[in-house]
């Protein structure tokens, strides 16, 4: 119950983006996919080299195939997205299926284990960081090429959702794990949540490769973005301790999300014809978990 009530509430905002944008409701056409364990759709079950992955039992028990890649027992916050805006389920990009027509309706790129920077996760083996995601993307916007014709790629693409969902393992599997990494050992929570910003931003505003100006990457047409925060780290059930969350834990994974906040506003106001919806699903999450009795639990 407690995810049902989360997935409706951010799939109302994914749907007032074509509002925002176009002062009209607009079919989406397609959707992109990029973050960690909590949209990963079946990425990382590809790789040999790596055990960030559901490919096992109890992972997928309501699925009628088993497990899928999936880290939930059936389908994700995603899926759920996709399907009230009228969208399949998308193929993830390791699949040897994301090709062809398969991908006219959008892909996921998202991996377990990964976040901002290129090192996070990589105790668990192969991961796929956020500016890989978004290189990967790059291929596929050179797929569809191919496959739309004229201005029906610009049209295609300025009607495309674009979903982000990364940050919290950053804190999880890197800066907190001092043993293993030296993001602690440079810089302080301030410090390391303004890095995480800084490439954030970027990432946002180059998400067809960074030799391509701003301008030009509003003429290519993805201007449709949900953005997620960071996931509360403190909650989670490594975490948390006689069914409370960890304050400390999830008060660092909150420094990000200020900040993150600031940016999607600075991008709402200098873009504006793009539309930046921002959800804050740590207060979503942090709030059912705590009031879980509300909703039925």
């Amino acid at each position: 119950m407690m995810m049902e009530v989360a997935c409706l509430w951010i799939s109302i905002i994914a749907a007032s983006l074509a509002l925002e944008a176009n002062g009209d409701a607009t079919k989406y056409t397609a959707m992109y996919v990029f973050g960690d364990s909590l949209t990963d759709a079946g990425n990382n079950k590809y790789f040999i080299d790596t055990s960030a992955k559901a490919d096992h039992f109890p992972y997928g028990i309501d699925f009628s195939g088993g497990p899928t890649g999936r880290f939930s027992n059936g389908k994700i916050l995603v899926n759920f997205i996709a399907e009230m805006v009228g969208l399949p389920l998308l193929p993830s990009y390791a699949d040897v299926v994301a090709k062809g027509e398969s991908i006219l309706f959008g892909v996921n790129y998202a991996s377990a284990g990964a976040g901002i920077l290129r090192d996070t996760g990589y105790l668990f083996g192969r991961v796929i960081p956020f500016e890989e995601q978004i290189n990967n993307l790059r291929k596929t916007l050179g797929q569809l090429r191919g496959q739309l014709h004229g201005n029906e790629v610009s049209r295609y693409l300025a009607n495309a959702l674009v979903f982000v969902d990364i940050g919290a393992n950053d804190y999880l599997n890197n800066y907190l794990l001092a043993d293993y990494y030296l993001s602690s050992h440079i810089y302080n929570l301030e410090q390391f949540a303004d890095l995480l910003i800084t490439l954030y931003r970027k990432h946002i505003l180059t998400p067809i490769g960074s030799s391509l100006s701003t301008q030009e990457i509003q003429g290519l047409g993805l201007r449709k973005f949900l953005i997620l925060e960071a996931s509360p780290i403190g909650c989670g059930p490594i975490t948390i301790h006689n069914m409370k969350c960890n304050a400390t834990l999830n008060h660092i994974v909150a420094m990000f999300n200020t900040r993150l906040k600031s940016v999607v506003h600075d991008l709402r106001s200098n873009y504006p014809g793009s539309a930046f919806s921002y959800a804050p699903s740590f207060q979503i999450f942090t709030s059912l978990f705590d009031n879980a009795e509300a909703y039925g639990d």
